[in-house]
């Protein structure tokens, strides 16, 4: 699938920032939109008129967790359809297998090049 309707839920601002030079480094058209936290963006999700095409997720972050989004998510009829890409520092075997079960699309690591990170999302954008 490539996707060009984005929602980053992050609550690093610098991670929302290099994460947005990247998506602009690949394409000029795409929509793109983030929230700080996972809580709010499903409040938003809920009544929003117009939906992403993917949202990346982050898993670490306070109030509600990206594995709880996930579980909510997947759980609303209108939002589950929408593939969740985990976009996390976390890279291990088990915290994978969690998030695929809970319903992720696909699972990256936060690379820590930039030039990494545009080669990740290159395939996934148009």
């Amino acid at each position: 699938m490539v996707f060009s309707n984005i929602l980053l839920i992050d609550d690093d601002d610098d991670d929302q920032e290099i994460f947005l030079m990247a998506l602009q480094q690949i394409s000029s058209t795409i929509t793109y939109n983030y929230y700080n936290s996972a809580r709010e963006a499903l409040a938003q999700l809920a009544v929003s008129k117009q939906l992403p095409e993917v949202i990346f997720l982050d898993l670490n972050m306070p109030l509600m967790s990206g594995q709880e989004f996930l579980f909510h998510i997947k759980q609303n009829q209108v939002l589950a359809p929408i593939p969740v890409i985990i976009f996390s520092t976390a890279s291990d075997d088990a915290t994978k297998v969690l998030t695929k079960d809970l319903g992720a699309y696909d699972f990256i690591t936060k690379p820590s090049d930039f030039n990494e990170l545009i080669n990740l999302l290159r395939p996934l954008i148009r």
